[in-house]
């Protein structure tokens, strides 16, 4: 299974903002770009004083969308292709895409203190799509899907306490959980505004269609 080896602290620096790639550990003083807010490599901080071009604010909004989600290029190349095909407005069905991955779902609903640790989970066998053991991060959840976490004794008992210190994140309203049962329920695709974070998707749109 593909993944992403560079550290996250220097995607984030990278990208010139806090993406939490790490979940709570991002909120620590000892954040790496909380202590350097430039660029990472030799020449950091002369780059932030350049004017971007527009081709390299596009490329750079897309870099932040493969990286909050944790994908590859070619698996986000293909996810744009299959927006492209797709009703809707291109840039939101592309964010839909990614929202709808079993591994975002697992951090959506607070089992994960990240995405990283969400796909952890996934890869794992840890989650159950509608009665079935799923392995696969990139999974895509659609409306009705029931998602409950698998393991031992001991292993739910450390999710649920994950679960317990994330609770002041708040679930997005595409999904409805139960701490409890360690279960979710998709109600229905998800939309922009359920994603959380600033993604520019017309500039990555633009991008790809150049």
């Amino acid at each position: 299974m593909a993944r992403l080896t560079t550290a996250s602290c220097r995607l984030c620096r990278r990208e010139g903002e806090k993406l939490f790639l790490k979940g709570t550990k991002c909120t620590s003083d000892k954040c790496a770009f909380a202590r350097r807010e430039y660029a990472p490599g030799e020449h950091g901080q002369m780059r932030k004083r350049r004017k971007p071009s527009n081709y390299a604010i596009q490329l750079r909004e897309k870099q932040k969308a493969k990286r909050i989600y944790g994908v590859l290029e070619c698996q986000f190349k293909n996810y744009f292709k299959q927006a492209e095909r797709a009703r809707g407005a291109t840039g939101e069905v592309l964010l839909q895409l990614l929202e709808r991955r079993l591994d975002n779902l697992v951090y959506r609903t607070r089992f994960a203190g990240s995405r990283a640790a969400a796909r952890q989970l996934v890869g794992h066998r840890f989650v159950k799509v509608n009665g079935q053991k799923v392995n696969i991060a990139s999974y895509l959840v659609k409306p009705g899907d029931e998602i409950v976490m698998a393991g031992s004794d001991e292993q739910l008992k450390a999710i649920k306490e994950t679960a317990k210190i994330l609770e002041d994140r708040g679930v997005p309203e595409w999904l409805e959980v139960s701490d409890e049962n360690l279960a979710a329920r998709v109600k229905r695709l998800p939309t922009k505004s359920d994603i959380g974070m600033v993604i520019e998707e017309s500039l990555i749109v633009e991008l790809y269609s150049k």
